[in-house]
């Protein structure tokens, strides 16, 4: 276990002393994630960085704003959280994103892209408005700056009328090497074949070509950077090497850019989902794929490489992806938009205005739907149900298996209007049977006066559990409540049950016990409804926090039992 670096240390450290402290960095970043997972490239590309940026500035006086926030672990292990660094993403520990709540060195938490520049132009006016006095670094890395809000937050450099620093860490990668013309001129501007103009035009004084693994390079650059700094804003551009140090993560950089030290289970949605759209492409040349920096990690690459012309890699920009599916169903495309369902919630607009508002035919593939898990409250995919459920014209599929998520996305080539299907990344195989569109399935049927709606894998399960433990005991009637949105009315009017339970894989409120409540409103018929609290839910094991914050088995038996005696 590492010990804690005091400031003096830091500041008093020879060079060589600091590239001894990198490799123990390096070296406690990989055997921490190797046990608890986490980002490895990313941070392993970043740590002279890191070290470079603390000992030029007096952290946490002066202020140090990361983007994304998956690359702050050499950060953590500087800020006096080295011995609590083992549990890293683990229930109770410390997370692997800047935390505000965690301790004082992280001024501003981030899970998402391009928020860096904008949060660091708001703590740098306050600090101009109480006449204080410390530096502001916003660290820009991981295909961030081709995010839109990037481009808003330069916008208003000027007018704000404030100094900030942006430290631009360019590895070429997000997850997957970086996409789009924006990389196109960070390329030029390293090798001069570009000039500076479009960001002295920002009112940024530009430095670059500094290499960003090189202490004896960066930390004089950081130096003058912090001297011209009092004058105006200034913008550094680094080069760094995502996974260094460590050969097979440098060469495998998109594999290693998120780790678990579990081997996966086999089965998993992403997979089936490039499958599926290869299938779908191969019979409709109308089959388009939009995606946003996620290829890989979505299951697209062999689709990507199978129709290069008909794949779109939009990078870190959900927005824009989401009107260009738009406008390609507009001219007749089937788009499938692929995403996780915390990156969608940046579309959420996009959504609204671009496609359903105007009816248009696009299907949202919508990943990691429910708890994630370790990542924590900015990548817990348990909002989407109740931010899409109430969008006219959407239809909102919820597939119970893989082979159910298959048949609906064969739906999507056919059906005329916008079309969600959310489900998790891990999942069972099952057959591929039509599915028709609002109409849920019963799964088992009893004469018991309680009827269960489970919506989604994860909630199938737990109800199929309930009955196991139940057995003898008590019944029920399971239901596959597989659309959230037109729920099936005709099958809710036509039950008898008094006592109806739902169960779904998202808060609580708005999702699919608030719309089967609202549809037995005045019917005499008792609502139990299980879902997530209305909360944050942070980083741990997904089974555990899904139980914590609102799916507990053992609360639903208790339910269903009582329910039971109620007769």
């Amino acid at each position: 276990m590492m010990k804690n670096i005091s400031r003096a240390q830091l500041k008093n450290a020879s060079l060589e002393q600091l590239n001894a402290l990198c490799e123990q960095l390096r070296e406690e970043i990989f055997r921490t994630v190797s046990a608890c997972g986490g980002h490895l490239s990313s941070n392993l590309g970043a740590v002279e960085l890191t070290v470079a940026l603390h000992r030029v500035f007096d952290f946490p006086r002066d202020k140090l704003v990361f983007d994304v926030g998956h690359q702050c672990y050499a950060h953590k292990l500087l800020s006096d959280r080295a011995a609590l660094f083992h549990t890293l993403r683990q229930e109770g520990g410390i997370s692997g994103f800047p935390k505000r709540g965690e301790s004082v060195y992280d001024c501003y938490g981030a899970g998402h892209a391009g928020t860096a520049i904008s949060a660091a132009l708001g703590i740098a006016k306050a600090r101009d408005l109480k006449q204080e006095d410390f530096s502001v670094v916003a660290l820009v890395g991981d295909g961030s700056f081709q995010n839109g809000l990037i481009f808003e937050a330069l916008n208003s450099l000027a007018v704000l009328k404030t100094n900030i620093l942006i430290v631009l860490n360019d590895n070429g990668m997000s997850i997957s090497p970086t996409e789009g013309a924006t990389q196109d001129i960070l390329d030029g501007l390293k090798t001069g074949e570009r000039d500076a103009r479009l960001f002295e035009q920002f009112g940024l004084t530009y430095m670059g070509g500094v290499n960003g693994n090189e202490l004896g390079s960066l930390l004089p650059a950081l130096e003058e950077a912090k001297t011209k700094l009092k004058a105006g804003s200034v913008l550094l551009h680094v080069t760094t090497r995502k996974g260094l140090g460590y050969p097979f993560s440098e060469n495998a950089p998109t594999e290693t850019h998120g780790f678990s030290p579990k081997p996966a289970p086999q089965s998993k949605y992403p997979a089936a989902l490039g499958e599926e759209l290869i299938r779908l492409a191969e019979k409709d040349s109308r089959v388009v794929v939009v995606t946003a920096a996620m290829t890989d990690s979505l299951g697209l690459r062999p689709f990507f490489e199978r129709f290069p012309d008909r794949a779109f890699d939009v990078g870190i920009c959900e927005e824009h992806g989401c009107v260009l599916a738009a406008a390609l169903a507009a001219e007749g495309m089937r788009p499938y938009y692929a995403i996780y369902s915390t990156f969608l919630q940046r579309a959420f607009d996009e959504v609204i205005h671009d496609v359903c508002g105007q009816n248009l035919p696009v299907t949202f593939c919508i990943d990691h739907a429910g708890i994630t898990g370790p990542d924590g409250e900015t990548h817990q995919g348990v909002f989407d149900l109740s931010y899409l459920s109430f969008i006219p014209n959407l239809t909102v599929g919820i597939p119970k298996d893989i082979g159910e998520m298959r048949a609906m996305l064969r739906m999507g080539a056919n059906y005329g209007g916008p079309f969600a299907i959310r489900y998790p990344l891990l999942g069972s195989e099952g057959p591929v049977c039509p599915v028709e569109r609002g109409k849920f399935e019963i799964l088992h049927s009893t004469t018991s006066d309680i009827i269960v709606l489970a919506a989604g894998e994860r909630c199938i399960k737990l109800a199929e559990e309930a009955a196991e433990i139940l057995r003898g005991e008590a019944e029920f009637t399971l239901v596959n409540a597989r659309f959230l949105k037109p729920l099936d009315a005709e099958l809710l009017a036509s039950r008898a049950e008094k006592y109806v339970v739902t169960i779904e894989d998202n808060v609580v409120t708005g999702g699919l016990g608030d719309a089967v409540a609202r549809f037995y409103r005045d019917s005499g018929k008792f609502v139990k409804c299980f879902g997530y609290a209305d909360a944050f839910i942070p980083h741990g094991e997904a089974g555990s926090l899904a139980a914590k914050y609102g799916l507990d088995r053992d609360e639903i038996v208790s339910c269903l039992r009582e329910l039971h005696a109620r007769g």
